[in-house]
């Protein structure tokens, strides 16, 4: 779950839903982004399914009690994550197996300078992960390494992009961001940092540009007021609260 804390509220966006938006920003890309058209609708099936894995454990949103706040995918317990990022990559390579290659490649990115004592669990599941891609590498027939890292740059890229509008009010402010936007994305695209602005409550420019023309994208979450957590609980006021829209236009 994604959440960004008001006075009166928390907005709770649902991994899949933001998936599901990056594959909108995406489907705006001017197309030599995707150096070309092979792989590319099993990159968009990457990313839009990449959070899948998010699926079952957002169904019951659980209460973080030590910070007073629903857990997010920044501080939900690593085990249970671990396993269902497993699962999910399996329920994408089932659909597309370049698909699950840049998802299982998005997964171990996580866990690639974690070392040491106490991190046993997410060493294996690194691991695992690697042995995973160079087990579909052969399945693909040794795809194109420089078309890999192009289609992995930009389902990271769509993440980040999808990320920032989750994270921050709509029409903030530069200076008020969330400061993990301030200074840009931290995926790049062949050494080139994006950086998104809000222009307006509506639209977002990204520079230098991204897009073919303007592009407008729907996100869905939820606004779960605080006094009904307290009332009836987390998994209870989520689950009756009516999905909100957010309409973006990139500019």
């Amino acid at each position: 779950m994604i959440i960004r804390e008001t006075e009166e509220s928390f907005v709770m966006t649902a991994q899949d839903e933001h998936a599901h938006f990056s594959e909108a920003v995406a489907q705006g890309f001017r197309e030599e982004w995707f150096l070309g058209d092979k792989y590319m609708e099993d990159c968009m099936l990457a990313i839009r399914e990449h959070d899948r894995s998010w699926i079952r454990l957002d169904d019951t949103p659980i209460w973080n009690d030590h910070a007073h706040v629903p857990f997010s995918f920044i501080d939900y317990p690593v085990l249970p994550k671990l396993v269902m990022y497993e699962r999910g990559v399996d329920e994408v390579e089932a659909m597309s197996a370049y698909a699950a290659l840049l998802c299982s490649m998005h997964y171990a990115s996580f866990f690639k300078s974690v070392q040491g004592a106490g991190h046993e669990a997410e060493m294996e599941f690194y691991h695992r992960e690697l042995a995973r891609q160079t087990r579909l590498k052969l399945v693909l027939q040794e795809p194109d390494e420089m078309l890999i890292a192009r289609h992995f740059q930009l389902l990271q890229l769509c993440d980040d992009i999808s990320l920032y509008v989750c994270m921050n009010k709509e029409g903030v402010s530069k200076e008020q961001e969330n400061p993990w936007f301030k200074q840009g994305f931290n995926s790049l695209v062949d050494g080139q940092r994006f950086i998104a602005e809000w222009v307006s409550r509506q639209e977002i420019r990204i520079t230098p540009g991204l897009f073919a023309q303007e592009w407008t994208a729907v996100l869905r979450n939820k606004h779960v007021p605080k006094k009904r957590i307290r009332e009836v609980g987390i998994h209870a006021a989520y689950q009756e609260c009516e999905w909100t829209e957010v309409k973006v236009s990139f500019v």
